[in-house]
């Protein structure tokens, strides 16, 4: 069905040449505008932002579900969903609504006093996660800003866990090709020569694994280890899943050691997997300890949450952790309205019907390009694309196309959309993919 669709774009766009010839000279034309336009403003900014981002002569306005439009008003599809935030997609007419009463009743109270909607996110979180086969003995949650923080509180709440029991019991086993933040102590997760080492030294006592391999775990764990952190989807690694059989293995492992099984689902949570939560694919016995969260629980609204089990509840008192904004009754009231639908089994089955797709048209492409494109992997609507060569290349053509994608680690393009993307949409982006692979490819 969306082959079809795919097929009708594309041969739209061969079949009327010189209409084609015309519209290209006038694209051309307003490609020169935009850029003139991009530079000007980008000029006159550039000087007052650090220098920690590499980003195209692109400036955006406005968004509107699965799409974007620069200061010129040229339109872009967006596959990337802002790196898999806008779960409902951009200026969500209901999460626009909620924000704008909020802000005129309760913005920020800070966490020295009770509000009607930290609790309330706090308690869906957990209820829901049960019902829909996670963390089987999730218990409390605690509620940040972002995804660092969530995996900060993370990190410090199970060296609390393992201090309680020893206090030599203080190191943590994280695995290659994985990416948990940009904090020291986030980054200390985070072993990726080109993030750490110019920092260094970091918070030591961190040992890194191979993911899929069990007995790379059973070397480093011992009976310091307080925690073992790992994605069960790695996003910017590459979009690998992690097997369920060795989730299961270092599971036991970690109940063995008694240390905590911390599973990062910034990224791949929320349904972004085609389930509420990508370890919902797993049996009961290879839960985590805690789960952190992030991205698409504010869809675009800053807000993350480290979720425990009363066991770890029980190694934590008043102090040992806190944070300013987070849990703050805007964020939180979004929070809980974004959950409320991506956890809906009806949403996810569109996920899932989606995902399929998306699989159909880029497999069509792995087995026109056989020798350009080693996989095709992912679940739900966090897919990626394997090449044999860097594809910076190829995504750079299609924003030019008009069409957003992003890379990820292993010569990876990612694809991260809306979960409420519309069908022609996919069909439509798909397209403008399939031009731009083979465009660069042919060179």
């Amino acid at each position: 069905m969306l082959r079809a669709a795919v097929s009708k774009v594309l041969i739209r766009s061969t079949t009327t040449s010189a209409a084609t010839s015309a519209v290209r000279s006038i694209s051309t034309s307003r490609s020169l505008l935009q850029a003139s336009a991009a530079s000007k403003f980008i000029d006159e900014i550039k000087d007052y932002t650090v220098t920690t981002y590499s980003r195209p002569e692109i400036v955006f306005e406005k968004g509107k579900g699965a799409n974007l439009w620069d200061i010129d008003g040229k339109k872009y599809i967006d596959f990337s969903a802002g790196i898999a935030v806008t779960a409902l997609g951009h200026a969500d007419p209901q999460v626009a609504a909620i924000m704008a009463d909020q802000s005129t009743t309760l913005v920020h109270s800070s966490n020295l006093f009770h509000n009607l909607w930290t609790g309330k996110l706090s308690k869906n979180l957990v209820e829901k996660t049960k019902q829909s086969g996670g963390m089987h003995n999730a218990s409390r949650v605690f509620l940040a800003n972002s995804g660092t923080e969530a995996n900060e509180a993370a990190f410090k709440f199970a060296r609390k866990y393992g201090k309680k029991i020893s206090p030599n019991k203080t190191e943590f086993i994280t695995f290659e090709t994985s990416f948990h933040g940009r904090s020291m102590g986030a980054l200390s997760l985070t072993p990726n020569p080109k993030y750490q080492l110019p920092f260094a030294p970091l918070v030591p006592g961190v040992k890194v694994a191979k993911p899929n391999d069990i007995e790379s775990v059973k070397a480093l764990i011992n009976e310091n280890t307080c925690g073992v952190i790992i994605e069960p989807i790695q996003g910017e690694g590459g979009v690998r899943p992690i097997d369920t059989e060795f989730l299961i293995e270092l599971k036991k492992l970690t109940k063995q050691f008694n240390a905590v099984l911390v599973y990062d689902e910034i990224q791949c949570g929320l349904g972004r997997s085609g389930k509420l939560w990508a370890h919902g694919y797993l049996p009961k016995e290879a839960h985590p300890d805690i789960l952190t969260m992030a991205k698409a629980l504010g869809n675009g609204f800053p807000i993350a949450a480290t979720m425990i089990t009363e066991e770890v509840e029980q190694a934590l008192k008043v102090g040992d952790h806190g944070t300013t904004y987070g849990g703050n009754p805007l964020g939180s009231r979004i929070g809980d309205y974004v959950l409320s639908q991506v956890s809906e089994p009806s949403f996810l089955q569109k996920v899932n019907a989606k995902s399929e797709l998306f699989k159909a048209e880029l497999n069509a492409l792995k087995e026109q390009y056989p020798e350009d494109i080693k996989d095709v992997r992912g679940k739900g609507l966090i897919l990626g694309v394997e090449f044999a060569k860097d594809p910076s290349p190829i995504a750079q053509k299609a924003i030019e196309k008009g069409l957003i994608v992003i890379t990820a680690g292993g010569n990876v393009v990612r694809f991260v959309p809306s979960l409420n993307i519309e069908d022609e949409v996919i069909a439509e982006g798909l397209a403008i993919f399939k031009e731009s692979v083979k465009e660069v490819l042919a060179k």
